[in-house]
């Protein structure tokens, strides 16, 4: 008699197991279906071919360094296009020829449009010049190297000590060594 109720509780046991394996490979079949724009998004062409972490990037013409850039995350794609991308920030370093620093520029976004020479940088611009003291903050700004220039479009706010100009404009050659607030619009000084 022991016997008989130990089989009804192994029957009852294997028969719970089957049902929770039946439903359990009906539940994976059924996740098992992919909509084919969500597969096409992780296509080749929407990921980066390389990505770099803690870069350190240095520029020089001749052995004179002219510029190093540091970001915690490059993209680099291909395809469709050869591009670069910070997407977690990035700093630039411009130096002089006794390899002081000239001039220094962060971005919490950059790209650069590798084929067309052209860096783009935007969200809490900073740029400051160590010759004259002054730091600029931007909304974005554009680095053309065919042009050999950096320049913004939008408004700029540049701060000297206790003077503060307001301008609609930003522009440089691509060393730093003329920078300039475009279409003031007034200086201030802050006396504290």
């Amino acid at each position: 008699m022991a016997q008989a109720k130990l089989g009804s509780a192994d029957s009852r046991w294997h028969r719970s197991v089957c049902y929770l394996l039946f439903c359990l490979c009906g539940i994976m079949a059924a996740s098992c279906v992919n909509d084919i724009e969500k597969v096409n998004f992780f296509n080749r062409q929407h990921l980066p071919a390389q990505e770099v972490k803690d870069a350190n990037i240095i520029r020089s013409v001749s052995g004179e360094l002219q510029v190093s850039v540091k970001a915690p995350v490059i993209d680099i794609y291909q395809k469709p296009e050869n591009k670069t991308v910070y997407p977690k920030g990035v700093q630039l370093y411009f130096y002089n020829a006794d390899r002081t620093k000239k001039a220094y520029m962060r971005a919490d976004y950059g790209i650069s449009y590798d084929d067309q020479n052209l860096m783009m940088a935007r969200d809490n611009v900073v740029i400051i010049d160590y010759r004259t003291g002054d730091t600029s903050y931007l909304d974005d700004l554009t680095w053309n190297s065919n042009e050999r220039r950096i320049y913004s479009n939008n408004p700029v706010r540049s701060v000297n000590g206790q003077r503060v100009t307001l301008g609609d404009g930003f522009v440089s050659d691509e060393n730093f060594e003329n920078p300039q607030v475009l279409h003031q619009r007034g200086t201030v000084v802050i006396n504290e």
